[in-house]
């Protein structure tokens, strides 16, 4: 597949197209950003860890009938994808209390959740990506009460998938963040990414963050702790 015109470059990935319309490229940087991009730095070997680490782990879910939009690692820091329509809809799903959820609730960080809480986020760096409810989702007219009811089963489902995954190698799923979109069938996939940059992963032992909170709270070891997470999830 051959690699042709940048399309997009966000915070953390380039896409380009290739000369297949249906496919696209999607180039994991090393480039790290926080708090709404305010806060901006790099993590060596960051963009090759995620890429393989998201190349394998959406291999898994659709394994387990999860459909994605990932085809297939073409290089240490690229994937190749189904080239999506991505919904202005961001879904994280909750299973302890960490980040925005305990600031908003007072929950003390690390709380377990009696069960997992689904939010929406409204997917606009202009506005911050801020959370929404339901009803502001249909106001905005944003997806169809059918494209969220799908999204949220999906989240449940890929979450129930993932505690019992990084559980497996000695990781706690503390949060993660999905983004979906449209192929050119209408059909719903996972898109994105599934990475240390999207998920809290704490140590099952010891409860050390293994994330991107390193970066963000300048924990240090932010390299190593990325590098532990694919050795662990590498086998």
């Amino acid at each position: 597949m051959k690699k042709e015109t940048l399309l997009y470059e966000g915070k953390a990935k380039k896409v380009f197209s290739t000369n297949n319309p249906d496919y696209v490229i999607h180039f994991f940087k090393n480039d790290a950003t926080a708090f709404d991009g305010k806060k901006k730095g790099s993590i060596e070997g960051k963009g090759s860890i995620n890429a393989k680490m998201t190349a394998y782990i959406f291999t898994k879910l659709e394994e387990a009938g999860i459909k994605t939009h990932f085809k297939e690692l073409i290089s240490e820091n690229e994937i190749l994808t189904d080239k999506v329509s991505i919904l202005p809809v961001e879904v994280v799903a909750r299973n302890i209390a960490a980040g925005s959820l305990s600031k908003r609730t007072g929950l003390a960080e690390g709380t377990p959740l009696s069960a997992p809480i689904v939010e929406f986020y409204f997917k606009n760096d202009e506005l911050g990506d801020p959370l929404l409810t339901e009803d502001h989702i249909y106001e905005l007219k944003l997806v169809t009460p059918e494209q969220l009811k799908q999204l949220k089963e999906s989240a449940l489902k890929i979450n129930e998938f993932l505690i019992k995954f990084f559980d497996s190698v000695n990781l706690k799923l503390v949060d993660f963040k999905l983004e979906f979109g449209l192929n050119s069938a209408g059909d719903i996939l996972l898109a994105d990414e599934i990475s240390p940059d999207t998920c809290r992963l704490w140590d099952k032992d010891t409860d050390e963050k293994m994330d991107k909170d390193r970066f963000r709270r300048d924990l240090g070891r932010v390299e190593e702790a990325y590098e532990e997470v694919w050795r662990r999830v590498n086998g």
